[in-house]
């Protein structure tokens, strides 16, 4: 790595990617004072504030229902956002928490839900709201094992099947698998360490890396019913709902899968780091709309998107 651009990435200005970059890319322990320093920055930083300066003394944001809607100015936006952010549990974030477990949960199936209906209940969701909630201190707690349970049960039934992926949302038979969904419900299993794992979730795991693997993910990967081009291969940060090959790839090195090994390890790699600027730099590429805080502006380069493409190019090296 260049020493500038590293510098440019552990600047103060951006205390979650000085934390993380510090971690991932540097190797530092996590008792390292540097390390210690800069995660304890991290809940006074613009980001983080923003979101936190939004939300209602009950613990949710816009209103007190499950939360999805509206994206991504709704409840289980922001605590998916603020483990991106490398947030630490607060007795706000922990309102939060408390209420989607309360709100979203689907008592009936054991997952969380978008609406009251069945045709709520998404992979992605699920996936995002369970890492959520076990980086912020939640993994014993029943909610969040019988989320678990019943997601890798789930998936072992029917794969990365989703509702919206289907002509008929009533209909499982005519629902497609969905490649976005398969990133998120894999990086919610690679929060759990993996002697923690029950067997369904080792095998779910295995179904959902395999799905990856199986896919050539140098290609557009987006929902069979999208009409247009996704944002997989533009860059952003945060992702939402949806996902792009750097999230896909960064799961897998999560999940200790070697990226050299792939069969496509060298034009992965080219794809990645065409995107490059002259500086060493990526660009955001995809920004969400209608969210508290600011991540950055499109077509400019961004720490978040660089941070996430420089471990990926690290890890297929």
């Amino acid at each position: 790595m260049r020493s500038e651009l590293v510098n440019w990435l552990l600047a103060p200005d951006n205390p979650s990617v000085r934390y993380f970059a510090l971690r991932d890319l540097l190797d530092r322990p996590a008792e390292a004072q540097e390390v210690i320093s800069a995660r304890s920055t991290i809940m006074r930083s613009a980001p983080v504030r923003a979101i936190l300066d939004s939300q209602y003394p009950a613990g949710c944001w816009i209103k007190p229902d499950r939360g999805y809607s509206p994206k991504y100015k709704a409840t289980v936006w922001q605590l998916i956002f603020l483990v991106d952010l490398g947030a630490t549990r607060t007795q706000s974030i922990a309102r939060a928490c408390e209420h989607v477990m309360t709100t979203a949960l689907r008592a009936d199936c054991g997952l969380f839900s978008a609406h009251k209906h069945s045709t709520g209940l998404f992979p992605c969701l699920n996936g995002d709201l369970l890492r959520a909630l076990w980086h912020f201190g939640y993994r014993d707690h029943p909610v969040v094992r019988r989320v678990l349970e019943s997601l890798a049960q789930c998936i072992l039934v029917d794969g990365f099947l989703c509702v919206r992926n289907g002509t008929q949302p009533r209909t499982k038979s005519t629902w497609l698998p969905c490649t976005w969904g398969c990133v998120k419900v894999l990086r919610g299993f690679a929060a759990i360490p993996t002697e923690q794992r029950s067997l369904a979730v080792h095998q779910a795991v295995e179904q959902g890396v395999a799905y990856l693997l199986s896919r050539d993910l140098t290609r557009d990967q987006h929902p069979a019913l999208v009409e247009t081009r996704s944002h997989w291969l533009h860059f952003g940060f945060p992702l939402g709902y949806g996902s792009d090959l750097l999230e896909a790839l960064l799961t897998l090195v999560e999940l200790d899968v070697g990226l050299a090994s792939l069969r496509n390890a060298e034009t992965l790699f080219r794809v990645i780091l065409e995107k490059r600027d002259e500086t060493g730099r990526w660009p955001l590429e995809h920004a969400l709309r209608n969210t508290w805080a600011d991540f950055g502006s499109e077509g400019k380069p961004n720490k978040w998107v660089t941070l996430r493409a420089t471990k990926v190019i690290g890890a297929l090296a």
